[in-house]
């Protein structure tokens, strides 16, 4: 059975759609990449990247996230009220009690610093969250 990668991501969906892109060059279609968006426009910028299937909003976050192996996107997502209030605290909720591993990028749009954090372009820190995943999913 294919390993299931959830990417959530809202706003304008560009790092899940950055997520969506280099996860398809490395996995090809042996992985099912599962487009979760806080909004519609999120949604539709990662399925257009490749993701296999997409959904948005509160229920289809809430719904999905517990059967995932995997949930990947930015850190905000598992903060209620994250990307001008995008992001519920239902969402957050279920994000963080889905038994999926999840390995998130210390990015962040809010009033919130991490410290401890390099200060990488998106399309490294995307790189090094892919060489991660590899090692956590193994060869598929």
């Amino acid at each position: 059975m294919r390993k299931r990668i959830c990417i959530i991501d809202g706003q304008g969906g560009g790092i899940g759609a950055t997520f969506v892109k280099y996860l398809k060059e490395v996995f090809a279609e042996t992985v099912e990449l599962i487009a979760l968006g806080t909004n519609g426009i999120a949604t539709a910028r990662m399925l257009k990247a490749g993701a296999n299937k997409g959904a948005s909003g509160e229920s289809a976050v809430c719904y999905t996230a517990p059967g995932a192996d995997l949930i990947v996107g930015p850190i905000s997502v598992t903060w209620a009220n994250a990307m001008l209030g995008e992001v519920t605290a239902k969402m957050a909720e279920a994000i963080m009690s889905s038994p999926a591993r999840k390995i998130l990028l210390p990015l962040s749009q809010d009033m919130v610093e991490i410290l401890g954090t390099s200060e990488e372009p998106l399309p490294h820190l995307v790189q090094q969250a892919v060489e991660r995943i590899k090692e956590v999913i193994g060869d598929v």
